[in-house]
């Protein structure tokens, strides 16, 4: 009798042997991978936070030397929580703000001309400085394969000086923003505890520069800057961390996730190959491609990276990214890419207890739709509707079913990341 092949693998002429057959419990495939096969949830996925528009978020007030500045702190822990979050205004602005950088990179590689500010120019130099101190911190005579406890010491040197480097970016009237913004850059970086790293760390990075949009010090000029410049630095900061210190991967999906500690440069990185007059999804599987074109393009980065860092073809070590290299159009791996960051991210429970709050990206939680909403019909409660999918594969959709999708989410959201609690 043949082996069984895995249900999402498609008959294909350059696979010589089927995958080995194996359960997601419960884990989501790529959204928009329907021409290739049923999802395996058995339902779409759709945006946690549907009416999210791309544009930076309006500055915080006009004099900040009246404004109180927070520490960064947690306040999600419950699904109820998490999922009052997602209906809130600061979610729907950080999702746009996610979107509006999007925008900025549709068709641009990392290397095209693009306006650098002052606080641009000066974020950079704050991750050249990290850099530096990699360098100066070697890894230590280490049996294990991940965990090497050198990364402690970077950690701390980083976590302490984490107030002057961020007041350093600032401006001479913002200065006090620093202790609160210091609470986002030390925890962009990973955790000492567990000396992992993950997407939640990534996400936090991404607030930080929300943060810095709040307070006005970057705007609509910088966007394009904020991913081809900042982030990219920070991404290559990021896998000098990950394969000199080998950052244990937070709550990762092993081979059934897309990668094992980035979400976002897949998201942006694909909205730079929209109408791309060549390179098309299925370019990955190219060597001359990849080789070529991995240093302009963040989505072709990152599969370079998983294959030097990973052993064995593609297919069996992200068959995920095999299953997106299917879909003919970067626009429509990009629209995906942005609903399953919604879904696969912001949606985890294990991920968003630990996303950090203050007076710039504060905790509002919205309260959820009454029931005459709901009975109202499918428009008047489809936020909550949609919010509830993801972290409920399989609950009811229709708005009547908004508890029971709900007691389904409580249940479903802690046991993705019953491997590792980290923020993955």
């Amino acid at each position: 009798m043949p082996p069984t092949a895995a249900p999402w693998a498609r008959q294909s002429a350059h696979i010589d042997a089927p995958l080995p057959a194996a359960s997601r419990d419960g884990l989501t495939r790529a959204p928009w991978a329907g021409a290739s096969g049923p999802a395996l949830t058995g339902r779409p996925i759709a945006a946690a936070v549907p009416h999210a528009q791309p544009q930076l978020p309006a500055p915080k007030c006009g004099d900040t030397g009246e404004h109180s500045f927070l520490p960064a702190s947690k306040h999600i822990h419950s699904v109820e929580q998490l999922q009052a979050f997602l209906r809130s205004t600061t979610a729907r602005d950080f999702v746009g703000f996610v979107l509006a950088l999007n925008e900025a990179v549709k068709g641009r590689q990392l290397s095209d001309p693009c306006h650098e500010s002052e606080v641009v120019r000066k974020l950079l130099a704050l991750l050249d400085t990290l850099w530096r101190w990699v360098e100066e911190t070697p890894s230590a005579a280490h049996t294990l394969r991940y965990g090497n406890p050198a990364y402690r010491a970077w950690f701390a040197r980083m976590a302490a000086a984490a107030p002057q480097l961020v007041a350093e970016v600032l401006p001479a009237g913002l200065q006090g923003a620093a202790a609160e913004l210091s609470g986002y850059l030390a925890d962009s970086f990973g955790n000492s505890t567990r000396i992992d790293y993950g997407t939640g760390h990534e996400t936090t990075f991404c607030a930080l520069l929300y943060c810095l949009a709040r307070l006005g010090v970057v705007g609509r000029d910088d966007a394009q800057a904020l991913v081809t410049r900042v982030f990219a630095r920070y991404l290559q900061l990021m896998r000098k961390l990950q394969t000199t210190y080998w950052l244990e991967p937070a709550g990762s999906h092993g081979v059934w996730g897309l990668d094992d500690y980035q979400f976002l440069p897949f998201v942006w990185g694909s909205a730079q190959l929209i109408d791309h007059p060549f390179i098309k999804p299925s370019s990955i599987h190219s060597h001359e491609v990849l080789e070529g074109y991995s240093g302009e393009y963040l989505y072709l980065g990152c599969v370079q990276f998983v294959k030097q860092v990973k052993k064995g073809p593609l297919q069996e070590t992200s068959p995920m990214l095999c299953d997106i290299a299917g879909i003919p159009m970067w626009s429509k791996v990009n629209s995906g890419m942005v609903k399953m960051y919604q879904a696969e991210v912001l949606s985890k429970l294990p991920i968003m207890q630990h996303f950090l709050f203050g007076s710039l990206l504060e905790f509002d939680p919205a309260p959820a739709a009454p029931p005459a909403a709901a009975a109202a019909g499918p428009g008047a409660a489809a936020g909550a509707g949609r919010q509830a999918a993801p972290a409920a594969p399989g609950a009811p959709a229709a708005p009547t079913a908004q508890a029971q999708a709900t007691t389904a989410a409580a249940t479903s959201l802690p046991a993705v990341a019953q491997p590792n609690a980290g923020q993955g």
